[in-house]
Parts: C-alpha cells; structure tokens; sequence
C-alpha cells in the first residue's frame, strides 16, 4: 500500500465536480460509466430516489489547491440504502481512500436514518469486494450472468449500519 495523504476532505457532490467525476469513472474499465444526467439526478434534492454523492478532495498542485480524488453516490430507500458507485482516481488507489470515503458515506448514511446498505458487485472484482469484506459486509446472494461484456455474475451484499 502507498502511504497515506494527508488532507483529504470529504464533502457533498457539486455540479462543478462532474467533468473530474467522469473523467475518473472513464479512466476505470471497472466503474460503472454513467451519462452526466445520472450525476446530475444525483445531485437533485427532489429526485426520486433521493441520493448522498459524496467527494474526496485531496490536495493538488500548488496552495490552496486541490483536486477531486475520488466518489460515492448511495441511494436511500429507507430504511435501507444502495451503494451505486464508488470509484477513486488511479494515482490515489492502495492509500486506503476507498475505506475512508466509505467510512464518511456511513456517516451521512446514519444521519439519514438507515440501518442496512446493500449493494452489488462484479464476482471478478475482487479489489472491490476485499473493501466491501473490510468494511463488514456480508454476501447475500448471486445474479447469474447479471453482467454483460464480459457476462459473469453479480454479487450482493449488505452491511447493517
């Protein structure tokens, strides 16, 4: 693992933030790749389902600079919610920023009332799911051959906040 960073922040999603979004989910083969008006509903109070979209802004180049690291966006459907991505920049990856972030979704998670996170995952990748096993996540099942291009099983998890 790289060392950690210091400084990083975590704070709700903004419009401003979507072109660095989707320039991290794009650079991700295993990201899901959403259409700017995803993040944009994400982003919208009124939507339905309401959502929490979360950044981590690390320090950048120069003072008082500073760049979006990496994203999560969970939808609430209380009293459970759905982790729909999460996805963290390519030079940030091994520095422990995945757990980090997760750890500050559970904290918004909480104060929105929910008590189980679910949430679904490609069988094949197992960085993703050695998060989801370290921050106390239990499989539930499989969707065979849920998955296309390549076609593999999804499977389910659920955490109880």
């Amino acid at each position: 693992m790289n060392p950690p960073f210091a400084a990083v922040q975590f704070r709700r999603m903004i419009q401003a933030d979507l072109d660095c979004i989707i320039e991290i989910e794009q650079s991700l083969k295993e990201a899901p790749h959403w259409p700017r008006s995803a993040y944009l509903a994400a982003l919208d109070p009124q939507a339905t389902p309401c959502r929490i979209a979360l950044v981590a802004e690390a320090p950048g180049d120069g003072p008082g600079r500073s760049v979006v690291a990496g994203f999560v966006v969970a939808s609430l459907l209380p009293p459970q919610a759905e982790l729909e991505t999460i996805a963290i920049a390519a030079q940030f990856h091994r520095r422990g920023l995945a757990g980090q972030i997760f750890s500050a979704l559970a904290i918004e998670l909480r104060t929105a009332r929910i008590t189980d996170l679910i949430l679904e995952v490609r069988a094949s990748n197992r960085p993703a799911r050695g998060l989801y096993w370290r921050a106390g996540f239990s499989e539930t099942g499989r969707r065979p051959r849920y998955y296309h291009d390549p076609v593999e099983d999804a499977v389910l998890m659920r955490l109880a906040l």
